[in-house]
């Protein structure tokens, strides 16, 4: 469907291996196999996915992780990088309304739906001349998007040439004032409406952090959700995976399950360090050693470095982790549920009324009050696959403290006594806040998860559901590199590097190791394939000149016509 991708590296690739099978390593395995290395993926895990994860149980599917799929564009363009499209391997269907927004009751809900003027609208409504406003802050959180994405994100940050390209300064007093600000303060100097600065603070959480902690040039997620609008992989994000997981076995990737990685092997390479395997057990507990001149840890940044490597061939001491940002944590809930529950849309969020106390207790350790900020799914108002008939699909995020001492969900209510706290604290303030006083009884199949639980299974420091917490000192450039400068041939993809945390920005954290592998110090996506055009008799000439045109010329011009 398209043709080889890019340039292809003048010396012999390097056999690789990727340590852990979630969104990035998938994506970085996918891209380098591409580049013709010969990839070896490790996972722990029986299943890929990571922290995207899949549970079933009597007809019902539960994604345990990523359920907003936001900036496609970037999802589809790994597809391209790969020879393929989002579009091709996926069923993607756009939300409305967005997402369904609930505050302590009697309030009414509120849907957000996509679209400019929507949103303008909603604001408006809410309070006089707040439309306006808003109008003003989405021309920001677009230009911040697009900056990000042309500037930022893709860069890796080999240098710093790319902060100094004409259209960066150009907004360079601005782009300041966004990194130094926090983004609760930059929306409330903006709009006073409490309901309003709840909308466009809360998508911090998705970035492991709070409103007050969070810099103001994340308020380019508004352009994400108000503007550029949601989408839904039918199946669920674990679709995703499985289309990921197809493509890159395509591509010659080998993987291997069950396979936990015990040490990354290194020596001497004149006056440095080189790697050279990757030592790993199997589920049987037998021990194997992969030749690897070129290791990527695409598992948590603290495990790999703490668990696979000497101390001095670490990129962050102890100190360092000493300072850092976690990030939040959180308690899951997968539910069940016999009858309907019309009064939720696919992604509703419940907003307690003390926005700041919800905050400061999740960020400081303490426990959570009865009534706590939450994000319910329900993907059986999309998608039938998800619920047998009659039933309804129900996954509950209450973001907490990154505590592992919280311990580890269970079945039924088994976890952990301060995990089903929660757990059942939610499922009551749920009902309360929806009119469904007979939820807890309706409810058939229940499975929890703690922040043991993100410890354990996804090796996650602290129990981080998310990753490293987008502080400003751990954005952009602050945040930890995707190359391991001590040692020649180890690089880093994932949710605690660059670019961060998120299925999208993990797939660029696998463009940045590709760059990194190539020795691009580009800043921008590197250059998608260019599709071979469809086969037809008698056409074979016109076709070769076809796939190698440049952009934006016809292939007449092309030839010289």
């Amino acid at each position: 469907m398209f043709s080889a991708m890019g340039t292809q590296p003048a010396k012999v690739p390097a056999p690789g291996v990727v340590i852990g099978g979630g969104i990035s390593g998938l994506a970085t395995a996918g891209l380098l196999a591409r580049d013709g290395h010969a990839v070896t993926l490790l996972e722990k895990q029986q299943t890929l996915g990571g922290r995207a994860g899949r549970w079933q149980r009597d007809g019902f599917t539960f994604d345990t992780g990523p359920s907003w799929y936001l900036m496609p564009e970037v999802i589809d363009h790994w597809f391209k990088m790969m020879g393929t499209s989002a579009d091709a391997e996926l069923e993607l269907t756009r939300l409305d309304p967005a997402y369904r927004l609930f505050s302590d009751p009697p309030a009414e809900p509120v849907d957000v739906r996509t679209g400019r003027a929507e949103a303008i609208a909603l604001f408006e409504s809410q309070q006089p001349g707040s439309g306006r406003e808003l109008a003003k802050y989405l021309d920001s959180a677009e230009l911040a998007y697009t900056l990000a994405k042309r500037h930022f994100l893709y860069d890796p940050f080999g240098t710093l040439r790319g902060l100094v390209q004409p259209a960066v300064l150009r907004h360079a007093p601005k782009l300041v004032q966004l990194l130094t600000q926090s983004l609760d303060r930059f929306a409330a100097r903006r709009f006073s409406h409490p309901l309003q600065q709840k909308i466009l603070g809360y998508p911090a959480v998705f970035l492991g952090t709070s409103p007050d902690k969070a810099p103001s040039i994340y308020h380019l997620m508004s352009h994400l959700d108000l503007q550029d609008g949601v989408l839904y992989p039918q199946g669920g994000f674990i679709a995703v995976v499985d289309a990921m997981e197809r493509v890159v076995r395509k591509a010659g990737v080998h993987i291997v399950t069950g396979a936990t990685a015990t040490q990354i092997v290194t020596g001497p390479a004149g006056d440095e360090n080189r790697c050279e395997a990757v030592a790993w057990r199997d589920s049987g507990g037998v021990n194997h050693r992969s030749p690897a001149r070129l290791v990527v840890g695409a598992a948590d940044l603290h495990h790999i470095e703490t668990q696979l490597l000497p101390a001095e061939q670490r990129t962050m001491g102890e100190k360092k982790w000493r300072k850092a940002d976690p990030g939040i944590s959180a308690v899951l809930l997968c539910l069940g549920v016999t009858g309907g529950l019309p009064q939720l849309a696919h992604h509703n969020l419940l907003f307690t009324e003390d926005w700041q106390d919800n905050f400061a207790r999740i960020i400081q350790g303490r426990p959570l009050a009865d009534t706590t900020s939450l994000y319910v799914s329900k993907p059986s108002a999309t998608d039938a696959s998800v619920a047998p008939a009659g039933s309804e699909n129900l996954f509950v995020l209450i973001p907490a403290p990154a505590l592992p001492q919280w311990g580890r969900g269970g079945f039924d209510g088994g976890g952990s006594a301060q995990v089903e706290k929660v757990a059942d604290a939610a499922i009551a303030q749920l009902a309360l806040w929806t009119g469904t006083p007979d939820l807890a009884e309706r409810i058939t199949v229940r499975r929890s998860y703690g922040p043991a639980d993100f410890q354990d299974d996804v090796n996650a420091w602290q129990g981080s559901a998310l990753g490293l917490a987008h502080t400003l000192r751990q954005s952009a450039f602050l945040r930890p590199g995707n190359v391991n400068h001590k040692v020649s041939g180890l690089y880093y993809a994932g949710s605690s590097v660059r670019p961060g945390i998120g299925v999208p920005l993990c797939m660029i954290s696998a463009e940045l190791v590709l760059k990194s592998v190539r020795g691009d110090r580009s800043s921008g996506p590197l250059p998608e394939p260019v599709p071979a055009p469809v086969e037809e008799p008698g056409a074979s000439e016109a076709q070769s000149v076809e796939t190698a045109r440049p952009a934006g010329t016809s292939a007449s011009e092309a030839a010289g016509k």
